[in-house]
């Protein structure tokens, strides 16, 4: 089989590396784990055997995500939002429309997120060695902590490119060919070549703050959950955590101790992934979808009014008005609504909603106005080209508790921003009028010119 060849596509200012392989009648877009490089991967015969069987049944789409591989390098590790703006920038250059998307590892919580945020993309997802969190909590307890994380990934950036660390971490990866010296010597080359030490590490920090919890119970596209009953990297419940919070999806364990899914019994895992897309089901607009909603008023407006007037209050609205709408614009935010001096927009990534909700708290200042902001990520009813349902009452009820001036955000949003450079300052837990339950609230830290 002649190798395919490589091409980039274009996602914001940065190049990101892709292949196509096979004609299927069905769009695979391969999500790769931790670090990968797409020219070295066809020098594993086994690896390339993997990947000609998936594209045996579909048109598989291989990338590399920003900063590793053959994409272009970064100043910083890409968030998730990014690596989905990334992964619909390739869809876009191969012609693709809908996709099923696979997630490999730590692949999975970003093919999760981008199943629930463009559904009207996704056909189906497939979720193999996944997991919800990158750190430690009472109901996630197969990570390290929060606070073991830092020594951890200071020991990969030293020690990143020695062979006995990959041999270490091929012990826990793929135990079965740890022994297997061309695969030695292929897996310390493919890492290598696939990112560098400070690459590595940044990728690893933001790894380490992934939660996409929140997300799972929005997927509504049909999802198969795959993982070896003994993976020695990511273990077996953390993939069940997965799949009990997918509505609808489809667990599958099978045997084995290797992580990776093309070391150990490969035939299984490709047969249970070309049950899964052997029938893709029609095309359905999606009715929810998952989205981050943002509510601004201005603080004082009535006192401010009643003091200026009529016509000159009427003139600075309509400055305020113009202003917001063009931060809007700036970071791709779509208006739902505007009553009186209150706007309702929403955004398909939550640390864009945040920037874009501080650069609108510091416009409107500039004017002599002072608003409050507040944002919640949640699943959402599509209402023709409006949006409903119980995510934009919670965005609302946190924009009630923000100060002068304040952009706060619930829990959810500053969940799903790791690696985004994002500060926040916890505000306590709040009962939110009307919406069950406690919430815990965050206040965003404002910078100079954010």
């Amino acid at each position: 089989m002649k190798l395919p060849e490589t091409r980039y596509a274009k996602s914001g200012d940065v190049h990101i590396a892709y292949q196509v392989v096979g004609t299927g009648p069905l769009d695979l877009v391969f999500v790769p784990g931790f670090v990968s490089n797409v020219e070295y991967v066809w020098e594993y015969p086994r690896l390339a055997e993997f990947y000609r069987r998936l594209a045996s049944f579909s048109r598989l789409v291989l990338f590399d995500k920003r900063g590793t591989g053959v994409s272009d390098r970064v100043k910083q590790m890409p968030t998730l939002e990014q690596r989905m703006d990334d992964v619909r920038a390739v869809m876009d250059a191969v012609g693709s429309e809908r996709a099923a998307v696979m997630g490999v590892s730590e692949g999975a919580p970003m093919a999760a997120l981008f199943g629930a945020t463009y559904p009207q993309r996704t056909v189906a997802l497939v979720l193999y060695g996944s997991l919800a969190k990158g750190f430690r909590t009472l109901d996630h307890p197969w990570f390290p902590s929060a606070d073991e994380w830092p020594a951890r990934i200071e020991r990969l950036e030293q020690r990143w490119g020695s062979s006995e660390y990959f041999d270490e971490n091929l012990r826990v990866m793929a135990p079965s060919a740890a022994n297997d010296e061309e695969f030695r010597r292929w897996w310390t080359a493919y890492r290598r070549l696939s990112a560098s030490p400070a690459a590595a590490a940044d990728l690893a920090r933001m790894n380490s703050q992934i939660d996409v919890s929140h997300a799972l119970p929005t997927i509504r596209v049909p999802t198969l959950v795959l993982h070896r009953a003994e993976d020695q990297d990511v273990p077996a419940a953390a993939g069940r955590y997965v799949a009990e919070r997918i509505p609808g999806a489809a667990y599958v364990e099978l045997p084995g101790r290797d992580h990776l899914p093309f070391i150990g019994d490969m035939e299984s895992v490709l047969e249970a992934i070309e049950r899964f897309l052997g029938v893709p089901p029609g095309e359905v607009e999606p009715d929810r979808v998952l989205a981050t909603v943002l509510f601004t008023d201005i603080v004082g407006s009535t006192a401010k009014a009643a003091a200026l007037g009529d016509r000159r209050w009427g003139e600075l609205l309509k400055a305020h008005h113009v202003a917001v709408r063009r931060e809007l614009a700036r970071f791709r935010g779509r208006e739902l609504d505007t009553v009186g001096d209150g706007f309702l927009a929403a955004f398909d990534g939550p640390a864009r909603a945040i920037r874009c909700a501080c650069t609108i708290v510091q416009a409107v200042r500039e004017l002599g106005l002072e608003v409050r902001a507040g944002l919640h990520t949640g699943e959402c009813e599509r209402l023709g080209e409006k949006l409903g349902g119980i995510a934009l009452h919670i965005g609302a009820r946190v924009a009630a508790q923000a100060g002068h001036g304040e952009v706060l955000v619930s829990s959810t949003v500053k969940d799903l921003v790791a690696g985004s450079g994002l500060h926040f300052e916890d505000r306590g837990t709040y009962v939110l009028k009307g919406v069950p339950g406690e919430w815990r609230l965050y206040g965003v830290l404002q910078e100079p010119g954010a």
